[in-house]
């Protein structure tokens, strides 16, 4: 089992409020980790897709008078979004009697906005925590580590397609989990999409990753409406499997590329939808920049501080930053970075220009290399691993 950081961070949060919810797509390690936690607390276990656990909680309130000393688990519990109600007057109920911490654990397969919307009934006594597939910091040594950063960009993050024991092994299960979805967890929680139509959008995302949405082009292409894109595009940001990364607006006043750019968010799923098996298939694929590009900040957005936000920043005549962190605290932060697979690579003039638009603090270019050095204009050249080290440190 690979150690997850985030373990201490739910154990903290159920100390500090009467219920957490673990959000994260299916296969993520979301289960396994709340048996982990069930080694350290009291727990019981119920899967909200199986028959006879459904059954269990139709009358939470017995089910929890029978197991009121320990941490009741919901898996999958977007299945069910009416047991919030009840569970409100639960916890109220447990409060009045002095127990406000650690009644309930939720898992769920949904975006934590979308299970926030079902369970509003519970605000201010539940604390929402998202679980990202393995990063960096959890799977390499250390920078030196490049055949192990290598793996974890070619079969991403996703525990049984990481270790599994070679690389068509790992394809192979990312194939499956890509056909799962589409015919089975798609539409059991979301809208009746056409598999076949919705794997084919998937697939394009996959061969634009990083680049703006462009709704008619892809409508065209699939002969559906730009309403039906937009739909289809949201579920599957819904389901935790493609980012929609804002622009950067801010106090600027040139004129901005304002449509968000998309990345389906794990590296491996990216690679088992464009067929691509090995490192050195990537390497030979026109999508290999790309990749690098969304793998550098799914593993960032891993370990971003909660008040942090981040954006690419683009204007129409080109001044252009892959990344922008505004950490949101009171130091005012505000970090631009630019990825490139190559330590070497030069800096462009638009990256320079949308510096000089933005009141940075820092500047960084993430590489595939192992090394870290400063070059001109403050710039930080750096491996991907230093640079969430210094995240988490900061």
């Amino acid at each position: 089992m690979i150690q997850r950081r985030i373990e201490s961070q739910i154990l903290d949060r159920l100390q500090n409020s009467s219920s957490v919810a673990l959000m994260g797509p299916r296969q993520v390690g979301k289960t396994t980790l709340a048996f982990s936690l069930g080694k350290t607390l009291a727990s019981v276990y119920l899967d909200l897709e199986n028959s006879t656990d459904l059954r269990k909680v139709e009358n939470i309130v017995a089910f929890h008078r029978e197991n009121s000393d320990k941490l009741i688990i919901l898996d999958e519990v977007q299945r069910l979004p009416e047991v919030f109600a009840p569970i409100r007057g639960l916890i109220d109920q447990q409060r009045r009697e002095g127990n406000k911490t650690g009644l309930f654990l939720f898992l769920g397969s949904a975006s934590i906005e979308l299970l926030r919307q079902s369970s509003e009934s519970l605000a201010g006594r539940i604390s929402y925590i998202e679980l990202y597939p393995v990063d960096v910091t959890e799977y390499l040594e250390g920078p030196q580590s490049m055949n192990e950063l290598n793996q974890l960009w070619v079969r991403g993050g996703f525990p049984e397609s990481l270790l599994a024991k070679d690389d068509e092994n790992a394809l192979r299960w990312r194939k499956d989990f890509i056909k799962t979805y589409l015919e089975r967890d798609i539409p059991m929680l979301g809208p009746r999409v056409p598999a076949q139509t919705l794997e084919r959008l998937w697939m394009m995302l996959a061969h634009g990753q990083g680049t703006n949405i462009n709704a008619s082009k892809l409508a065209g292409a699939l002969e559906v409406s730009n309403t039906s894109i937009a739909r289809y595009i949201d579920l599957l940001v819904d389901l935790l499997l493609v980012r929609k990364l804002p622009p950067y607006t801010k106090n600027i006043k040139k004129r901005l590329v304002k449509s968000p750019r998309i990345y389906v968010r794990d590296s491996g799923i990216t690679h088992a939808l464009l067929n691509i098996k090995s490192f050195n298939d990537l390497l030979g694929h026109p999508v290999v920049g790309k990749s690098w590009e969304g793998f550098v900040i799914e593993n960032i957005m891993a370990i971003l501080p909660q008040s942090s936000e981040a954006f690419y920043y683009r204007t129409a005549g080109g001044a252009e930053i892959d990344l922008v962190i505004d950490l949101g605290d009171s130091s005012g932060e505000i970090w631009a970075i630019e990825i490139k697979r190559s330590a070497s690579a030069n800096l462009n003039r638009g990256f320079h220009e949308a510096c000089q638009d933005i009141k940075l603090t820092r500047k960084f270019i993430i590489h595939a290399e192992a090394d870290t050095f400063t070059i001109k204009d403050d710039v930080q050249a750096t491996s991907l691993y230093a640079f969430v080290k210094l995240l988490l440190e900061n």
